[in-house]
């Protein structure tokens, strides 16, 4: 890729956006194929998986056999290269009086979280943006689904998403001919969807953003961009030079054949073919500066490699940081216009931080022993899953709003977590004994995962710790996290839930009380809120375009805008967004406004 290896802008931007994940890469792309000069920050290493992907290593051939450790959290061969909840001289910590402690997940490296994301790339729906609305909590949006959909259908063309249309409440179809076909669904997964369904459970195809099979570029390159040749020329080639998975690893370790999507892969290609964009790694952006009017007039940042501190330049600035990084940046940019932090006049800057509602549950599945040596990795992930289900029913419940549910296990490549059930179903046994039951309990453990909305409250937030800094003398953060009973209730039906599908399969599981069952804050790696957007400045940080209202030439676009945080992964919502505002922006800029 063509980074700037010397470490200085060279020229005059028009754009700076700080971050290469979803929202980064997705405007760093738009803006560098319709003529915008761009220059792109991100705080961590170069990182290209189309060389560094160790594809079909299998477990034997890295240390612990891939085992995860403290600093390598999803095994050796995870896609995360430069970060975790853990980063080396950059601490964070907790506000006294917290109830819980919060895990903070900062990847450090060129694409961000598109390089380690589950790829689940669920649609918001009708209901999602607003949830106000229906039952008096938390925040609607400023927008609604119409006006974003045009902008899904786009997103899931451009990124590749395999699925199928279902035609269910709050599960919101795409346009005819956007998803790619669906993979089959595994032996486990058609199990649990038979006994599901006597339980009025649904089990449906899942969208993922991995291509089932290769894309026609030119066609859909002249879809997306009609009045842009240059976008068609150098989009339509990208995209017929990715090839269809082959579902034979894993998609955390990156994408050689740039099947999967990944920022690094899919948005950043074509940005840099087009010549408009240039990108600094290892770029520690501390704050934005402004003039005396208040204007954004670029960044001030750390370069990581020469340790000098260093200044970018640009008509309009984008934080596209990650939720945490963007609030951080912005209660760090301080100054007599803004002594409260940048764009921060409303107060709600760093508020309003949720993350989704995890808990999970597996079990042994007797019906799944000794099945016969066959090949079902498939895609990086479930194949199916469990919208939630109980709209209709939402009132009885004791918690409000809902989850979706990943169904996990099967005969994937065995790891060193995979043969757990024996040391309970086959202790002390050795020799060929311990062979003929390692074949027999192979792939015969069936998991669910959870993925719940969590409403805002005032008790979960981040702030500027006063008395601590990271390794370059930046302010850290520190977090104030209490769940409410929404979220606790919440955990407890699924962990009900689980058990009654396991036990229903011919297992035996027992639930656990819902707040022993939560996940903890932080790690499912699915933060929003903390700059949301709003149609009263009083109340919100960016209006629905991303665009603050304190400083107009200031736009963030990541998960920190999303005023609710329902029960589908964020992923794809970001894009979409970006998509949106960056015609918005290219408009503006046009005419003259930023």
């Amino acid at each position: 890729m063509a980074i700037l290896t010397d470490r200085k802008s060279t020229r005059e931007y028009d754009v700076i956006i700080v971050g290469s994940g979803a929202g980064g890469g997705m405007m760093g792309m738009l803006l560098s194929l319709h003529g915008v000069k761009v220059l792109m920050l991100e705080a961590g290493r170069n990182y290209d998986p189309v060389k560094e992907t160790p594809m079909f290593n299998t477990p034997d051939q890295a240390p612990l056999r891939g085992k995860g450790t403290a600093d390598r959290f999803f095994g050796h061969y995870d896609a995360t290269v430069g970060g975790g909840w853990q980063v080396p001289g950059e601490p964070y910590g907790d506000k006294e009086g917290t109830q819980e402690e919060f895990w903070w997940w900062r990847p450090r490296m060129l694409g961000g979280r598109t390089n380690h994301w589950g790829r689940i790339s669920l649609r918001f729906g009708p209901y999602d943006f607003k949830p106000k609305s229906r039952d008096g909590l938390g925040y609607d949006w400023p927008i609604s689904y119409d006006d974003l959909a045009p902008y899904y259908d786009k997103t899931e063309m451009m990124v590749g998403v395999h699925g199928s249309n279902e035609g269910m409440e709050n599960t919101p179809d795409s346009s005819p001919g956007v998803l790619q076909p669906a993979p089959k669904a595994r032996v486990g997964e058609l199990l649990a969807k038979k006994h599901c369904r006597g339980l009025n459970i649904p089990v449906i195809p899942i969208h993922r953003a991995v291509l089932s099979e290769p894309m026609n570029g030119p066609k859909l390159a002249a879809k997306l961009f009609p009045n842009n040749p240059l976008a068609q020329k150098l989009v339509g080639d990208d995209m017929s030079a990715r090839a269809a998975c082959f579902w034979a690893t894993e998609c955390g370790r990156g994408c050689s054949i740039r099947a999967n999507f990944q920022s690094t892969t899919v948005l950043l290609p074509p940005a840099l073919a087009s010549g408009n964009l240039d990108i600094i790694t290892d770029a520690m952006v501390r704050e934005v500066l402004t003039d005396a009017s208040g204007k954004a007039t670029g960044v001030h940042y750390m370069d990581k490699v020469t340790r000098i501190d260093s200044i970018a330049k640009a008509r309009v600035v984008i934080l596209s940081a990650s939720t945490c990084e963007t609030a951080r940046i912005l209660l760090n940019s301080k100054s007599t216009l803004f002594p409260n932090g940048l764009a921060n006049s409303s107060g709600q800057v760093g508020k309003n931080l949720t993350d989704s509602v995890g808990s999970s549950l597996a079990g042994h599945i007797p019906a799944m022993e000794s099945l016969p040596p066959y090949n079902e990795d498939g895609a990086g992930g479930g194949h199916v899953y469990t919208p939630w289900w109980n709209y209709k029913t939402q009132e009885s419940l004791d918690f409000a709003r809902g989850y979706h549910i990943e169904i996990g296990g099967g005969r994937h490549m065995p790891s060193m977590g995979s043969l757990g059930l024996l040391d309970t179903t086959a202790p002390g046994v050795y020799g060929k004994k311990l062979k003929d039951e390692a074949r027999r309990y192979f792939g015969a453990v069936m998991g669910f995962a959870g993925r719940g909305e969590m409403i805002p409250n005032e008790h979960c937030y981040c702030e500027i710790d006063p008395n601590r800094v990271d390794q370059w003398g930046i302010p850290v953060l520190r977090f104030h996290w209490k769940w409410s009973d929404h979220e606790v209730n919440q955990a407890t039906h699924m962990q009900n839930t689980f058990a009654d599908i396991i036990n229903s399969m011919g297992g035996k599981a027992t639930p656990r009380p819902g707040r022993e069952a939560l996940n903890k804050p932080g790690e499912i790696i699915h933060e929003a809120g903390t700059a949301i957007m709003g149609s009263d400045p009083k109340a919100s940080v960016v209006n629905s375009f991303g665009q603050t209202w304190d400083v107009k030439n200031l736009f963030l676009m990541d998960a920190s805008i999303l005023p609710s945080n329902p029960d589908k992964n964020l992923t794809l919502t970001v894009l979409a967004l970006a998509w949106r505002s960056s015609e918005f922006l290219l408009d503006e800029m046009k005419k003259g406004t930023i």
